[in-house]
């Protein structure tokens, strides 16, 4: 008589050990059932805490394929796991088990038609990355730079006469796929899909302004020459002072000709940092935040080159017109002046 269990038994089984369960967990007083579930909230808080966050989250578009898609907190750009299987018009598991291998690859590569094709690059790529979505769930997804990867390989296997006559819908999507992303990159459409793209941008002016700018104040040094001020008084048609007794509103022309025509952003941080007073007025010059190894080269170079324009211009306005033309203010366009 044979030892081995049949279904039956196993059912009986199973359910023996379904009513224990339930027995024991009937003994189990209030505080024991809040402890345990204490306990186990705690894990999987654990296991959470542990995996990387998504700040951005969205639906990417290809033809007619709708993929969701999200940014980790590192930059790392994702497809989700069921996404990546729907853009390749793949089911979670693979038909036909003839065509599965076990060598822990994802559904979508595992097949024996495209064993042959896979480099050490592909499958160190291919390890899903679990993650935290916004909403505090937790899922798995792909490095989005994988698909168009995985589109060559099907491509490939099609061109060396790989695939079976049920694969070959997967060539078709995967050539879909490719003509798609050649118009953009994978990353650009995720970063429009999830609206990542303006927290790149800020991420990209943080680290100009982080070299443009220095936190702390650098001793005063003339940057500006004489001629550049004596130029803003010929052209204004104004009697060039004896003494140091300027005009307070050189700051504003100052400000409009060289400040605000420096990289975008770089005034608005510069207020921030060298603040007005009480009678509205700074207690140190802008120039003094500007790095001294690329700040203020550029201001050097920026004051250099405008020099010229205000000594072949006859006027305030005419000098503008040239000034516009050769370094618009961030957000326009010159106009071509004709003195």
């Amino acid at each position: 008589m044979s030892s081995t269990p049949t279904a039956s038994m196993e059912r009986k089984m199973a359910t023996h050990q379904s009513k224990g369960g339930r027995a024991r967990a009937e003994k189990l007083t209030e505080e024991q059932r809040r402890e345990i579930a204490s306990s186990a909230a705690k894990a999987r808080w654990a296991e959470t805490a542990s995996l990387p966050k998504a700040t951005h989250t969205g639906t990417l578009k290809i033809g007619d394929t709708e993929i969701p898609c999200a940014v980790l907190s590192d930059g790392t750009r994702l497809l989700t796991q069921a996404g990546f299987l729907q853009a390749l018009g793949r089911s979670s598991k693979p038909k036909g088990r003839s065509q599965q291998v076990t060598d822990g690859l994802p559904p979508f590569l595992a097949t024996k038609s495209l064993k042959t094709l896979l480099t050490d690059d592909i499958i160190e790529t291919t390890v899903p990355i679990a993650f935290v979505t916004p909403t505090g769930g937790k899922a798995l997804g792909h490095k989005a730079e994988l698909l168009p990867k995985v589109c060559d390989l099907f491509l490939e296997a099609r061109t060396e006469g790989l695939l079976t006559a049920q694969q070959q819908p997967l060539a078709v999507q995967s050539e879909i796929l490719v003509r798609s992303l050649a118009k953009v990159g994978i990353v650009a459409l995720v970063d429009e899909a999830t609206g990542f793209q303006s927290e790149r941008d800020r991420d990209e002016l943080h680290r100009l302004l982080s070299a443009y700018l220095t936190e702390e104040r650098l001793a005063w040094a003339k940057r500006f020459p004489d001629e550049f001020y004596r130029q803003i008084y010929r052209l204004k048609g104004w009697k060039w002072p004896v003494g140091r007794n300027k005009t307070p509103y050189l700051g504003h022309i100052t400000n409009d000709i060289v400040y605000e025509r420096l990289p975008e952003g770089v005034l608005p941080k510069l207020q921030k940092l060298n603040p007005t007073d009480e009678s509205k007025r700074r207690k140190y010059k802008h120039h003094q935040f500007l790095s001294a190894d690329v700040g203020q080269p550029d201001l050097r170079d920026h004051i250099l080159q405008i020099l010229p324009l205000m000594k072949i211009s006859k006027t305030w306005e005419s000098f503008k017109r040239h000034l516009d033309e050769a370094f618009p203010k961030s957000g326009t366009q010159g106009n071509l002046a004709i003195d």
